[in-house]
């Protein structure tokens, strides 16, 4: 299978990059600055690194045609690219608000919408959003952030509909409290608590995530369409 996935230099998108390349796909993944950062996964897995800003929607479809030329036509697509911040509601600028959508829901869009006309031409295709878990539940003081993700809900069950015709799958993955760098800022008093919120007592591991991941791309997941799968160790329960 043929396998982008966006923002794939750290992290959750870099644990998918290299899991599904393990298993033997052919996969390319977007990253917007840390060409170090890609160049190590693109190293240790073998998948093509490619610049791009999701939020602008000719570098998606600039970066989708190479990633195209470098793989083949993209059968299944990983939309994780995404940003957070942690402010007040009423200090929420509207450059703020405006840089969180255009990144965790306008690239999400562009890339499903590119990637989608040669899914239904091929009558086939899997497309997978990532989440959060404040997508369901809300989170004070991120409540940019959350409307974002709760947004890709909306868009996985409406597009599922819509493409479930054409043999496509799309799925969503809301991820718990998970080990990277998104996390980082947390204090040892905030993790802890967040993990005393959790039932199974931990935080998540990038991997957690990729494996939800490589099961909604497989064939075991192929009558399975416009779900969310929280990946949170039980904490939106």
């Amino acid at each position: 299978m043929n396998i982008l996935v966006t923002g794939g230099s750290r992290g959750i998108g870099a644990a998918c990059v290299k899991a599904l390349a393990a298993e033997g796909h052919r996969v390319a993944f977007f990253y917007r600055n840390n060409k170090e950062a890609a160049e190590r996964v693109a190293a240790d897995s073998g998948a093509f690194a490619i610049q791009a800003d999701v939020s602008d929607s000719e570098a998606v479809a600039k970066g989708i045609a190479e990633a195209e030329e470098r793989i083949g036509p993209i059968d299944a697509l990983v939309c994780n690219a995404g940003i957070s911040q942690s402010r007040l509601f009423t200090e929420i600028t509207d450059e703020d608000f405006r840089r969180m959508c255009a990144t965790n829901l306008d690239g999400a869009f562009y890339a499903a919408r590119d990637v989608a006309r040669g899914m239904v031409r091929r009558h086939f295709g899997r497309i997978v959003f990532i989440g959060s878990m404040w997508g369901k539940s809300g989170a004070a003081c991120e409540v940019h952030y959350s409307a974002t993700k709760a947004a890709l809900r909306g868009m996985t069950t409406g597009l599922a509909k819509e493409l479930g015709p054409s043999n496509i799958t799309v799925n969503c993955i809301e991820p718990g409290v998970i080990d990277t760098d998104m996390n980082k800022n947390l204090t040892e008093s905030d993790l802890a608590s967040l993990i005393d919120d959790t039932p199974l007592c931990r935080v998540g591991t990038p991997e957690d995530i990729a494996n939800a991941v490589s099961f909604f791309l497989s064939d075991k997941a192929s009558f399975i369409t416009g779900q969310m799968l929280g990946v949170d160790g039980g904490f939106a329960i």
